[in-house]
């Protein structure tokens, strides 16, 4: 799997603590490897963001991607839950 950033993915991703990125990183590697790994509870999104899908970074925060083709993802955004969707 082909991983691209939207522009402004790197606003939200400054805003995160060293740990969350360190585990941003590691989930990114393991979606690479295998975007469906239980671990990712990669799902498909409804209302506000349908077309999306998300896959859990910790317990709270969760990254945004659409897929693009049959092998790229395109990450649009990476914040807690309650920032997202409440």
């Amino acid at each position: 799997m082909k991983v691209v950033f939207h522009r402004g993915f790197k606003k939200y991703y400054k805003k995160l603590r060293p740990g969350e990125r360190r585990k941003f990183e590691e989930r990114l590697r393991l979606f690479v490897e295998d975007p469906y790994h239980p671990v990712l509870n990669n799902h498909a999104l409804k209302e506000r963001y349908q077309g999306y899908r998300s896959i859990d970074i910790t317990g709270d925060l969760r990254a945004l991607f659409e897929l693009r083709g049959e092998n790229i993802a395109f990450f649009i955004i990476v914040d807690t839950h309650s920032n997202l969707y409440g």
